[in-house]
C-alpha cells in the first residue's frame, strides 16, 4: 500500500500514513493529548471533517471547541442531535431554532404550543441517549433531484426552497440514523463528541445552553436577555409577514423581481423604528430634561449611521443634535494600554481619557464652551477641533462608541439624564428552520466590505483582527447591552444578497497559504446560498451604505 507524508502542526512532527487513512484514524495513531476532544481539522488551511481521507501529502492541524471554527462544529452537531431528539419526541411537530441568546440558542415548535416541563426533560434525555449511542453522522453527495425528493418526503419545504433557488446538479446532505439535515459547515463524525449541554424552559419554547469557547466546561446560567429577545421576536414577525423567513424564500422573492420592494420595506421599517426611538427621547427631554443620548454596539453594527439618522429625526422635533465619537477621547498612543500579546488595546475602557471626557461633559451640561479633542489615528496623537462646542437649550448630545453603555464611562452624569441605545445587527432571516445565520457572520461581511472599499484594508487583515475584535466585544460590550433603554436592530433582511457581489472578490484574494484561508472559504460557501441583488435602489441614508459606499452622510 502506497504511503504519503503528513505534517501535523499540533506536534510539529511528520508521519507516514497509508493512502486512504482518515483524519480520525490519524488522530488515534498520533495519540494526541488534549483537554477537549478534537472536532475537525485544517488540512492545507481548509476545514475538513474527521472522516476526511488522506490521499496526498498535506499539513494538518486538529482543532477543538476553543477554536472558533471548532466551536461552530460543536454547535452544528448539537443542533443535529436536537433535530433527531425532537423527531423522536413527536415526528409531527416542526422545530425551529430561532436565534442565539448568549452562548446558547432559543427554540420553538411551529404550532406555538409551549412545551411542558416534562416534554423538555424528555427532550434532554433523548439528546443524551443519542450522544451516548454515538450515532454516526455522514455527509453524502447526491443528485439535487434525489435530495429534493428526500426533503419532500419529510415535509422539509424550507430546505426545498433553498435547493430550488441554488441551481446545482449535486447537493450535500447530512444523515444521522433516520433524520437528514443541511448545514453550511463541518460536523463531527458521530454524536459522542458533544460533552456538555442543557435545556431549559424559556418564553414559549426552550433555551439550549451551549458551553462557551472561553470556558468549555461551564454553561451560561444567565439567559435573561429580555430586551434583545423582544427585538428578535419583532423582526421574526416582520420577516414572516414579508414572506422571507428563510434564505430560500428570500431568494424566491428576488428571482421573481421583488428585490426592490424588499429594499423599500426593509428601509421603511428602519425609518419607522428610528422615529419611535426619537419619540421616546423627545418625551424624556420634556419630562426629565434629558440632554444626552449614548449609543453602543459591537463592531459593524451601524452605530455611526444610527447616530446620524437619529440626529435627522431629532431635528424634526425641533432639537439640535450634537454628535461626539468616543474615539476622539482616546489617550495618546504612547499612553494606550496593551493587551496580553503586547499590542495596543484600543478596546479597553482605559484607552479613553475618562477624566477629560467627564470634565467636558459636566462643563457642557453647565452651558460652558468646551474645546473638543479629535484623535488622529495616523499619528496617534490628540488634536483639537477648530471651533469650541457649546450646547443651547435645544441641544441633545449624542455620544457614540463601544463603551457607551458602561456605567463607568460617564459616572459624572446621572442616569435619568442619559438615554441609552444598543444597536446591533441581529440577523432575522434563517438559512432554514434548523439553521440560523450567525449575526457575527453578517457583521464580519459588513466590516470586510467597508475595510476594503473605504479603509484600504484587505480581507486577510480583517480576518486576522476579527478574533481580537470579538474578544473585546465579549468583554466590553455584551455585558452591558441590557442597560439600554431601547435596542435597535440594524440588520436588513435583504443585505446579504447585496453584500455577496461586493465581498466575494475580496474573499477570493485571501491566499491558500494563510490560516485565514479556511474562514474565507467558509464565507464564500455561505454566500453561495444567496441570490445576488443589486444595490441601486438602496437609499443614500441606509445603514448599509456605511459599508458598501454611496452614503450621503460624512464619516
Amino acid at each position: 500500500m502506497q504511503k504519503v507524508k503528513v505534517i501535523c502542526q499540533n506536534t510539529l512532527s511528520t508521519v507516514e500514513v497509508e493512502m486512504g487513512t482518515s483524519l480520525r484514524e490519524l488522530l488515534q495513531r498520533l495519540q494526541l493529548k488534549n483537554e477537549y476532544p478534537f472536532l475537525a481539522a485544517h488540512v492545507n488551511n481548509r476545514l475538513k471533517e474527521l472522516n476526511y481521507r488522506i490521499f496526498k501529502p498535506l499539513m494538518v492541524r486538529f482543532i477543538d471547541i476553543t477554536h472558533f471554527e471548532g466551536y461552530r462544529v460543536y454547535q452544528r452537531t448539537l443542533s443535529f442531535i436536537l433535530q433527531k431528539a425532537a423527531y423522536m419526541l413527536n415526528p409531527n411537530r416542526t422545530l425551529h431554532i430561532r436565534h442565539s441568546i448568549g452562548s446558547g440558542v432559543y427554540c420553538e415548535f411551529a404550532d406555538a404550543e409551549t412545551p411542558t416541563v416534562e416534554q423538555i426533560c424528555e427532550l434532554k434525555s433523548l439528546m443524551q441517549q443519542i450522544i451516548d449511542k454515538a450515532y454516526p453522522i455522514e455527509r453524502v453527495t447526491l443528485p439535487t433531484a434525489e435530495v429534493e425528493a428526500i426533503y419532500r418526503s419529510k415535509g422539509y419545504q424550507d430546505k426545498i426552497a433553498l435547493l430550488n433557488t441554488r441551481q446545482r446538479l449535486y447537493s450535500d446532505m447530512y444523515v444521522m440514523d433516520d433524520v437528514v439535515g443541511y448545514f453550511y459547515g463541518a460536523l463531527t463524525p458521530d454524536t459522542s463528541y458533544i460533552h456538555l449541554f442543557d435545556i431549559r424552559a424559556y418564553y414559549n419554547g426552550f433555551y439550549v445552553a451551549i458551553p462557551s469557547r472561553r470556558e468549555p466546561n461551564t454553561l451560561d446560567e444567565n439567559v435573561q436577555w429580555d430586551k434583545m429577545f423582544d427585538v428578535f421576536k419583532q423582526y421574526h414577525a416582520w420577516v414572516n409577514v414579508m414572506g422571507v423567513p428563510t434564505v430560500g424564500h428570500l431568494n424566491e422573492k428576488i428571482l421573481q423581481g421583488d428585490g426592490g420592494t424588499l429594499i423599500k420595506v426593509a428601509e421603511a421599517l428602519h425609518e419607522r423604528k428610528m422615529a419611535q426611538v426619537v419619540d421616546q427621547i423627545h418625551t424624556a427631554n420634556i419630562e426629565r430634561g434629558l440632554k444626552m443620548v449614548l449609543i453602543s454596539g459591537p463592531s459593524s453594527s451601524g452605530k455611526t449611521t444610527t447616530a446620524k439618522r437619529l440626529g435627522i429625526q431629532l431635528r424634526i422635533m425641533g432639537l439640535e443634535p450634537v454628535l461626539i465619537s468616543l474615539d476622539d477621547y482616546f489617550v495618546e498612543r504612547k499612553d494606550t494600554p496593551r493587551d496580553a500579546s503586547g499590542d495596543y488595546d484600543y478596546e479597553a475602557l482605559e484607552a479613553i481619557d475618562l477624566k477629560l471626557l467627564n470634565e467636558d461633559l459636566q462643563r457642557l451640561q453647565a452651558g460652558e464652551s468646551v474645546e473638543i479633542p479629535r484623535y488622529d489615528f495616523i499619528s496617534g496623537t490628540r488634536q483639537w477641533h477648530e471651533q469650541p462646542l457649546k450646547l443651547n437649550e435645544r441641544s441633545i448630545l449624542i455620544l457614540e462608541g463601544i463603551h457607551a453603555l458602561n456605567p463607568r464611562l460617564t459616572p459624572s452624569i446621572s442616569r435619568d439624564k442619559k438615554f441609552c441605545i444598543y444597536a446591533s445587527c441581529l440577523t432575522s432571516v434563517a438559512m432554514d428552520n434548523l439553521t440560523r445565520i450567525a449575526t457575527t457572520d453578517n457583521r464580519l461581511l459588513r466590516r470586510m466590505t467597508r475595510d476594503y472599499y473605504t479603509r484600504g484594508s484587505n480581507a486577510l487583515s480583517t480576518l486576522r483582527r476579527w478574533e481580537s475584535v470579538r474578544r473585546g466585544e465579549e468583554k466590553h460590550i455584551f455585558p452591558y447591552q441590557e442597560n439600554a433603554d431601547v435596542m435597535i436592530n440594524t440588520s436588513l433582511f435583504y443585505e446579504l444578497c447585496v453584500l455577496r457581489s461586493k465581498v466575494e472578490p475580496i474573499l477570493r484574494e485571501v491566499p491558500d497559504t494563510e490560516p485565514e484561508y479556511a474562514e474565507a472559504r467558509r464565507l464564500l460557501k455561505f454566500l453561495d446560498n444567496f441570490t445576488p441583488l443589486g444595490g441601486e435602489e438602496i437609499p443614500p441614508t441606509s445603514i448599509l451604505r456605511e459599508f458598501i459606499g454611496g452614503s450621503s452622510f460624512k464619516y
